[in-house]
């Protein structure tokens, strides 16, 4: 029997803060033991904007995962996300000059540091470097060179950095209370990992976490990643909006919006399009409601559309798009979805853990779920514990060298 040992997540979300404890084994298994849900606060669009606040919030959700499950956590991994974050392409490029011209894991340490000579400025630090793909004298395509023969060894990487100050907040509120970082990992790659399937990331796929902050965006192609990005737009502008046009409580307008949202009311059979709905006293129209949501959203997916390179994006994402976050939620949005996009559209569920799941079985809990199947893959990586920023280039390059060993 494979021994067990446990991990855990913390999503430090605009609107949620959700702790999740799990088990695991050496094949890669997670078995959700604990979780803590709790409101979000002192966070605005995934930034941290009053540190005590956002502190005491992500403590009460990790009291409350400890509790379920009568575990002490001292470590885990934490999301990133924010209009702060960027990413850019680039490659790297290192001859193999030994007589035996074989490829050893100390020429990937080699060519990925050839890669990440990128002029990174002083307010912003390394979060990720993920290589796409590698070529050995040419021979393009290659996932692990390790152990084959050649004499030029080159690496396309995904480069991803954040604005160090936002990083530095995070991790000051997470040690606040006491716990470690295994990781940090930018948000829709961990939603990638809980709801996307191995072909959709090869052949070509968009995933879109709609999140209450943030929209993060990341595109997969031939089995890695090959574009990310962070739109400031999500759920928090929905309600705002409808709060607005509707002349509406702010938390009234979440509430209708939660109840009774729809991006296509022509659809829905349990309203009339034109029946006036109420909440805590406040009656709007449905079709008012429904048509501030669809506005939004739309802008959302076009936005989306945009990171796609050139107009034949239909070829570089056969598969489509993945609408994963709480606010993909909203009934109707597959088709308006496949309206705009003229693609494949679908709602991902993170269901790709076995335990105490029934709580996160929700698009809402895609980045709390990913980030323990990321720790679940990467668990034999040590952790940091002193300064993060001087240690991150070394340990993402002995992660992959793990990986490719």
């Amino acid at each position: 029997m494979s021994k067990r040992s446990i991990i855990a997540s913390i999503d430090v979300g605009t609107t949620k803060i959700c702790t999740t404890i799990a088990e695991t084994t050496g094949n890669g298994d997670v078995y959700v033991v604990g979780v803590g849900i709790t409101p979000s606060s002192g966070l605005h669009k995934g930034l941290v904007v009053n540190i005590n606040e956002a502190k005491e919030a992500i403590r009460s959700s990790v009291r409350k995962a400890e509790q379920s499950c009568n575990y002490k956590i001292e470590s885990a991994y934490v999301g990133v996300t924010g209009r702060h974050v960027d990413s850019v392409n680039n490659t790297g490029v290192v001859a193999i000059t030994r007589n035996d011209r074989l490829v050893r894991p100390d020429d990937l340490k080699r060519v990925l540091s050839s890669a990440q000579g990128i002029k990174v400025p002083n307010d912003r630090k390394l979060l990720h470097v993920i290589p796409r793909g590698y070529s050995v004298d040419g021979q393009a395509g290659v996932k692990n060179p390790v152990g084959m023969y050649g004499y030029r060894l080159d690496v396309e990487t995904h480069i991803i950095t954040a604005a160090a100050t936002s990083i530095q907040n995070l991790v000051k509120c997470v040690r606040g209370i006491g716990l470690d970082i295994d990781d940090l990992v930018l948000e829709p790659l961990a939603s990638g990992e809980a709801v996307l399937s191995e072909d959709e990331k090869q052949v070509g796929v968009v995933l879109a976490d709609i999140g209450g902050g943030t929209t993060d965006i990341c595109i997969f192609k031939d089995g890695s990643i090959w574009h990310s990005a962070i739109l400031p737009v999500a759920g928090y502008q929905l309600t705002r909006d409808i709060a607005i046009g509707l002349g509406l409580p702010f938390e009234v307008a979440e509430e209708m919006k939660r109840r009774y949202g729809s991006v296509m009311p022509v659809y829905e059979s349990k309203i009339n399009a034109n029946s006036p709905i109420s909440e805590d006293g406040h009656g709007v129209s449905y079709n008012d409601l429904c048509d501030i949501i669809r506005a939004r959203v739309e802008e959302i997916l076009r936005l989306t559309l945009l990171e796609m390179p050139g107009s034949d994006y239909e070829s570089l994402v056969p598969a489509g798009l993945v609408l994963t976050g709480g606010s993909s939620n909203l009934s109707g949005i597959e088709v308006l979805g496949r309206d705009i996009l003229k693609l494949p559209v679908r709602v991902g569920l993170p269901n790709r853990v076995s335990g105490i799941t029934d709580s996160l079985n929700d698009p809402a809990y895609a980045t709390s779920v990913g980030l323990l199947l990321w720790g679940a893959k990467n668990q034999n990586t040590k952790k940091w514990k002193g300064n993060w920023f001087k240690d991150r280039m070394k340990q993402v390059t002995s992660k992959l060298v793990q990986i490719f060993k």
